[in-house]
């Protein structure tokens, strides 16, 4: 997914692409970016004590195959030391610890992440209850739009998922802005089809990208 930075100028372009589309209906448009949604120490940590334990028995076999043989206190040592060389590994370089996270972990992580950000930004707290999160995790390669009760009473799922498979396209060729801005766009046409803007709406949200 994307690795390159958001710049100042995609940030105005997402916020201008926001504004124009709340203009036309009484919803809400929130964005979140996220470069990870986990550390993943303690599930990469137990990947690698179960790969040093296959790795160490295959060893043993190996060697007692060969007619060789090691003390147990040795064997227990040299154990002990090739987990401790993983964790350390593993805390240096945080970077590795997702490829050893399966990715129904990782979409877990990311999922929950989203609910959290969802909850946390106030975008279920709209007067009509029409706020929609557009949110993606770019070390899991995970996108989600989350739209509150009022909106999903009236839109089918299959609708946020076609808006999620194109900002993950744009994403997946480094255009993640691009991404934003058409799944603004395609929301807000959504949003302006069911609840189109209406004398006295206010802005409830900000209108911005946030990167945590």
């Amino acid at each position: 997914m994307a690795t390159r930075p958001i710049s100042p100028e995609d940030h105005d372009r997402i916020a201008a692409a926001i504004r124009v589309v709340e203009a036309k209906t009484d919803g809400e448009v929130y964005c979140v970016v996220a470069q990870s949604s986990d550390g993943y120490f303690f599930p990469a940590a137990f990947a690698g004590a179960l790969a040093t334990l296959i790795v160490s028995l295959a060893v043993a076999y190996g060697l007692e195959a060969s007619w060789l043989t090691i003390r147990l206190p040795h064997f227990v040592l040299a154990q002990l030391l090739a987990l401790g060389s993983v964790l350390v590994l593993l805390w240096a370089l945080p970077g590795w610890r997702i490829h050893l996270v399966p990715r129904r972990l990782r979409y877990q992580a990311a999922h929950a992440n989203a609910m959290k950000q969802f909850l946390a930004r106030n975008v279920h707290r709209t007067s009509a209850r029409t706020g929609v999160l557009i949110f993606v995790s770019i070390a899991e390669r995970y996108a989600e739009v989350v739209a509150d009760s009022g909106i999903n009473s009236k839109v089918g799922q299959h609708v946020w998922d076609g808006v999620v498979r194109e900002l993950t396209r744009h994403a997946g060729d480094d255009r993640l802005a691009d991404g934003f801005v058409q799944a603004i766009e395609s929301v807000g046409a959504v949003l302006a089809e069911h609840f189109p803007v209406t004398a006295g709406d206010t802005n409830e949200l900000d209108d911005h990208l946030v990167e945590i």
